[in-house]
């Protein structure tokens, strides 16, 4: 099959709640996956509603975006039951696709709720391209890559099918083949494969001597988190090129679990990544350094390529040095703009002082610093402090703001970014 023209893939954005759909939508992603309230692997991410599915599927596509929802569990008997007219109510709903791991809910789907588009779960494992024409001819029409594919492997599938190819770009990575876990069941009795993981990767490990009535003390002596097992997190960003010339229709970002700042951050650099490279490389690269600084404005682990360029060492886990993470504080968001006046009604999350360093950012990749002034509680009383959150306030802004803006706490001066093998690298927070 001869190589395909580059061809725009679709930024697929995490939604745990309708809020961060709403999020994810406003701030570019062409898709959100979000999780429904059975069949799924996150049961504890604020999974939709049948009410909350419609009004996010309708918001979406009103705005050109497409919904996903992810039925990836692997079913035991009896969990099955009742999928079948599931399904059916999502196809009806207008939802996009379904995510599926398991072939008997993969079968239950395509014989009761035909229309309704299947993609594969990662949790399938697909390596190889004659895995991705089997699920062709099942009727499958997109198959999310597993994580273990390195990027080579990623040109030669897509030379040989022509099946839609999703792959993971930025998030949380797991320990486990393809996330197919078994140790969380065996030593905290919740079935990972269906939806009940307690992340025992994520626990602190240590090999201890226990003599009979004495303390139990360290074999090692105690060292400072001690993740043995524990992966770092994705990041393809400064891969987009690789991602793009290679032909992947869909760029996805995990964590659905993540807070709207998180999503809108992450969101916002992807969009961005694809819309400068598709323009020219040149045009990439020239922001490519803007997109690094920005997503280190969020909460997350290290950052790694997983296995796209070599096989994950040491130094993609995380155990002894770290380094330390800047991160700016999510402060608030923008409900409503006065352009006459120039001030923002803004919707608190974390405390805000009179005089904060601040910084705006939206859709578009917008930006600009500023700091608090005249700070107004929702009564119009001057205030020096708001400690409360989700209070309505307003302040000064020296340039026109949107509703749905976020705004986070700026950090002054450098920070040093220490690696595992002792050198450093300092940039500015």
């Amino acid at each position: 099959m001869a190589k395909q023209a580059k061809k725009r893939p679709e930024v697929l954005s995490p939604a745990g709640t309708l809020e961060k759909l709403k999020v994810a939508v406003d701030y570019g992603a062409d898709a959100v996956f979000v999780g429904g309230q059975a069949y799924g692997l996150r049961s504890r991410a604020g999974n939709f509603s049948m009410e909350e599915l419609q009004e996010g599927i309708d918001y979406a596509h009103k705005r050109g975006a497409k919904v996903y929802v992810a039925a990836n569990m692997v079913t035991h008997e009896g969990n099955e039951a009742g999928a079948g007219a599931w399904f059916k109510q999502l196809r009806d709903m207008g939802l996009d696709a379904v995510i599926i791991s398991d072939p008997a809910l993969i079968v239950i789907c395509s014989t009761e709720a035909p229309g309704l588009d299947i993609h594969l779960s990662t949790q399938a494992s697909s390596t190889n391209y004659e895995t991705f024409e089997f699920w062709k001819q099942v009727g499958l029409t997109r198959v999310v890559l597993a994580r273990e594919v390195n990027m080579a492997e990623l040109a030669e599938i897509r030379k040989q099918t022509a099946v839609e190819i999703e792959a993971f770009v930025h998030g949380a990575m797991c320990i486990s083949y393809s996330g197919r876990c078994v140790l969380s069941n065996h030593m905290s009795h919740r079935d990972a494969n269906r939806g009940g993981c307690s992340q025992s990767c994520r626990w602190k490990y240590d090999l201890y001597e226990m003599p009979f009535g004495s303390e139990r003390q360290s074999l090692r002596g105690e060292i400072p988190e001690e993740y043995s097992m524990s992966s770092v997190d994705m990041c393809m960003i400064e891969h987009i090129p690789d991602l793009i010339e290679n032909g992947v229709d869909s760029l996805k970002i995990e964590g659905r679990m993540k807070s709207i700042h998180y999503v809108s951050t992450v969101t916002n650099c992807y969009k961005a990544a694809v819309d400068a490279y598709m323009e020219s490389p040149e045009a990439f690269y020239a922001i490519k350094d803007d997109l690094i600084d920005e997503l280190w404005k969020v909460a997350q682990r290290e950052l790694a390529t997983g296995f796209y360029y070599h096989i994950p060492s040491e130094n993609e886990q995380l155990f002894g040095a770290r380094r330390k993470i800047p991160q700016y504080k999510f402060v608030a968001e923008v409900v409503d703009f006065d352009q006459a006046a120039m001030r923002a009604t803004i919707r608190q999350r974390n405390v805000i002082v009179e005089g904060d360093r601040v910084e705006f950012y939206g859709p578009g990749f917008r930006h600009f610093e500023t700091t608090i002034h005249n700070l107004k509680d929702a009564d119009g009383q001057a205030i020096k402090r708001a400690p409360n959150p989700m209070e309505l306030l307003s302040i000064d802004v020296p340039q026109a703001v949107k509703p749905g803006d976020m705004i986070r706490a700026c950090k002054e001066g450098l920070v040093n970014l220490y690696r595992k093998d002792g050198t450093s690298q300092t940039v500015r927070a």
